[in-house]
């Protein structure tokens, strides 16, 4: 089974300094149909003008990962973290048991385009962390890059569930399969371009849930970026 989630089915939100498109409910979007797919709950994708951001605010109990794919994002909280990450990083945040962060756009005259990604924790009340890492471009040619895991195998960013997210970015004509085992879930993002899944087209900002699947096809037919998700079926 793979269902479409079409880009301009996505919520939105304008708030000046902020635009917003909502894979799934949040905020003041809400759809009792779209409440996430498994244990993914949020896929946001955020514009940031420059010199704007979010302020210090408050999160528990999730796995927030933040993949920039333009711009530049400086981050700070209540451990004493802080820096700026930028396309070629990956930033992963655990709420836990309960954490302060604030998120700017540092520069002056560009905006900031990401993705924030909020996956359920396998355990409640855990102790919050944060964790920056690399995450070339060059490293998802053709192939899939673990950009967040369980055990943060490949270099990849450690999150406290049973889940992975992977990157690649593929030429026209591209192909790449993934295989998925018995009894998990998987989503699709395309971060850019387009693509068949299965046969399936999907476009920018086009998503797709997957399951009873157990092999994964995709091919590009303009250049595309990809995000998939392999999920386990329940918290």
């Amino acid at each position: 089974m793979i269902r479409v989630r079409p880009s301009d089915q996505r919520g939105h939100a304008n708030h000046g300094w902020l635009r917003a498109k909502h894979s799934f409910s949040f905020a003041d979007y809400y759809d009792p149909a779209e409440m996430g797919w498994g244990v993914l709950r949020v896929i946001n994708e955020d514009r940031i003008a420059p010199g704007m951001g979010f302020g210090m605010h408050g999160h528990r109990d999730m796995e927030i990962v933040t993949y920039i794919l333009s711009g530049s994002l400086e981050h700070k909280d209540s451990l004493g973290n802080g820096g700026v990450i930028r396309r070629g990083e990956v930033q992963r945040m655990t709420a836990g048991k309960g954490i302060l962060h604030s998120e700017f756009n540092p520069s002056p005259d560009e905006e900031t385009h990401l993705l924030q990604i909020w996956i359920e924790p396998a355990q409640r009340g855990t102790r919050a962390s944060y964790e920056q890492q690399p995450l070339a471009v060059d490293e998802m040619r053709g192939r899939w890059r673990l950009v967040a895991s369980p055990d943060g195998a490949e270099g990849s960013t450690t999150i406290g569930q049973d889940a992975r997210l992977w990157a690649s970015h593929l030429a026209v004509g591209q192909p790449l399969d993934y295989a998925l085992q018995p009894g998990r879930l998987a989503y699709v993002q395309v971060v850019s371009g387009r693509l068949a899944v299965n046969g399936i087209a999907l476009s920018a900002g086009d998503g797709a849930r997957i399951a009873k699947e157990s092999s994964l096809h995709f091919a590009a037919t303009e250049e595309a970026e990809i995000l998939l998700f392999d999920l386990p079926p329940h918290a």
